[in-house]
């Protein structure tokens, strides 16, 4: 199988992955990958960022930007809307892979996800298979 996604470099006694894939999280319509479990009890409280809400997710993750692309694997977890004034989420989530020599393998985030600012950094708390002991940023 092709891993055009993925690619892995050796030096010395550290291995570096670097993953490219395409994360889907569809919140409506017939068939949603992420859904609201819990929200806040304060119905008259009028929030641009719907603080307190919390989803359960199951996205695939694609090859391309297409949703229709091939899926090398799925983001499984929780997250919710954890900050009052800007949208920042708070995610816990596992990836795991389903392609090529990476299937049944999985990295797992945690932290505080910025969904406002374009370019943001997730940190990788560990993993599973041939990501075992993982560390990084996603």
């Amino acid at each position: 199988m092709s891993q055009e996604w993925a690619k892995t470099v050796v030096s010395g006694k550290e291995q570096t992955t670097t993953l490219q894939f395409y994360f889907h999280d569809i919140q409506s319509g017939k068939s949603p990958t992420a859904v609201r479990v819990a929200q806040p009890i304060q119905p008259d409280r009028k929030t641009t960022t719907e603080f307190g809400v919390l989803l359960m997710a199951d996205d695939p993750l694609t090859i391309g930007p297409d949703p229709n692309s091939k899926i090398v694997g799925r983001a499984q977890g929780l997250y919710g809307s954890a900050c009052q004034d800007e949208l920042s989420l708070v995610m816990a989530l596992s990836y795991t892979f389903s392609d090529g020599k990476y299937k049944d393998s999985s990295i797992s985030i945690m932290g505080r996800n910025s969904a406002s600012k374009p370019v943001r950094e997730m940190p990788v708390v560990g993993g599973t298979g041939l990501f075992r002991m993982a560390r990084g940023l996603l």
